[in-house]
């Protein structure tokens, strides 16, 4: 979606607020498709003494694949939105911190598509005290014991079998 700012651009005080839905069902994060539904994007961009603030929120629900214990989980994520905009840049050292405007517009599902994917967790958790699955058994640690015996250190091999042979009498 693109935002005419034309009306606030020289107008101190100005205020310019947006609200749209946002597709990004077909990106993939660690093989799955998390975003089923449409990111809601709601915001505003305020002149600020001759600065263009933009400040916003995208929010959706995500269905997500635990990452310990494999299990299919739901969290809502809200991503907070704030940039700066401007017609040209004074330097090149905040160009990462501020976006272009394309003549009078910005693009703002740009924004939010970089502000959201930048905000997605390397890592989801189900919870954040998931015990995860045995890597030996295939037990899910959080529901069950682990059925694994554990493994003897070779040097104490002829202990254990002394213990063993002791328990069985």
């Amino acid at each position: 979606m693109r935002l005419n700012l034309k009306d606030i651009i020289h107008v101190p005080g100005a205020v310019r607020p947006f609200i749209f839905q946002l597709d990004l069902s077909d990106l993939e994060f660690s093989g799955i498709r998390p975003i089923d539904r449409p990111i809601s994007v709601t915001g505003q961009v305020r002149n600020m003494a001759g600065a263009l603030v933009l400040e916003g929120t995208a929010s959706t629900t995500l269905h997500l694949v635990c990452d310990r214990c494999a299990k299919p989980f739901t969290r809502e994520k809200v991503v907070p939105i704030s940039t700066l905009l401007a017609t040209e840049l004074a330097d090149e050292a905040n160009d990462g911190e501020i976006v272009l405007l394309d003549g009078d517009e910005v693009d703002l599902g740009e924004v939010a598509t970089t502000a959201f994917v930048l905000a997605m967790d390397t890592k989801n958790l189900c919870s954040e005290d998931c015990k995860g699955i045995c890597a030996g058994c295939g037990v899910d640690l959080n529901v069950g014991v682990c059925q694994c015996r554990p493994e003897v250190d070779p040097r104490l091999a002829v202990l254990a079998k002394l213990l063993e042979d002791k328990e069985s009498e």
